[in-house]
């Protein structure tokens, strides 16, 4: 895909992704596709700021498959060679979080951002463009105290040499144990899916938090919904989830727990 992205832009059509739109003070429009971005962030499909109407997962391939059956007993299906090394010393007893980067925790656009907490330089095809990357409001506040409570893990379908070093910046404390970038997804129905059961860590006990459905199309159950974030300097969305993770991470069996919070 990255081989004719550069000559396949339009000047007019720079933006991140289908799954990201450019900053800007006016209501938000639903982003146009652009192969530049989809090569180096996730292809997933646009998000436009509402929560998504809940709809059926797809079969889940063949080894997702045989995880989701076990569910009931609570086992835990081993891979060959698990995405996640052993639980820290530190992190024993505690639920996985798997937590999302892109229109969760920051917004980043390839067009210049005047109030951008980060730019990171990221190199394509021999060419290094400024990325630009604001931070969503709270996120410090949010990722310190998930640290606290949880075995927080990064999940993301962009690539490492963009994502890794805005992780770098965003993650001054330390919160995150292990980064996963897009080749550790499968590839599903056209979208990056973030498999839950190739993390190595018992299914319940492990939540997802992530914008986009689709990310988690085979683990709904195990996931918190969060509202997409561009450039809204007044979105309170994390200071209001804090009050939620701090409830779960007491739950024995997070898929009871959630349904609990939904019927409320």
């Amino acid at each position: 895909m990255e081989s004719s992205v550069i000559t396949q832009v339009q000047k007019e059509d720079v933006q991140l992704s289908p799954k990201t739109g450019p900053v800007s003070r006016t209501p938000l429009k639903q982003p146009r596709s652009c192969n530049l971005f989809k090569a180096l962030f996730c292809c997933l499909r646009a998000q436009d700021g509402s929560k998504p109407s809940p709809s059926p997962p797809p079969t889940p391939p063949p080894s997702q498959q045989a995880l989701l059956d076990s569910q009931d007993s609570g086992s835990v299906v081993k891979f060959e060679t698990s995405l996640l090394p052993e639980v820290n010393v530190q992190d024993q007893g505690k639920i996985c979080v798997v937590i999302d980067l892109d229109e969760t925790l920051v917004h980043s656009s390839f067009k210049p951002i005047n109030n951008a907490d980060f730019i990171v330089p990221v190199e394509i095809e021999g060419t290094t463009h400024q990325v630009y990357v604001l931070k969503r409001p709270f996120v410090d506040e949010f990722l310190q105290r998930m640290g606290e409570l949880f075995e927080c893990v990064l999940f993301t379908a962009s690539l490492a040499k963009y994502a890794d070093p805005v992780t770098d910046l965003l993650d001054h404390g330390g919160v995150f144990r292990t980064r996963l970038f897009r080749e550790s997804c499968v590839f599903h129905q056209g979208c990056y899916v973030k498999d839950l059961s190739r993390l190595g860590r018992d299914l319940h006990k492990t939540l997802i938090l992530d914008n986009s459905p689709a990310s988690y199309i085979f683990h709904p159950h195990n996931a918190v919904p969060v509202l997409s974030w561009f450039d809204n300097l007044d979105d309170v969305e994390l200071l209001n989830l804090l009050p939620v993770f701090e409830e779960l991470s007491q739950a024995e069996d997070v898929y009871a727990r959630l349904d609990q919070l939904r019927r409320h």
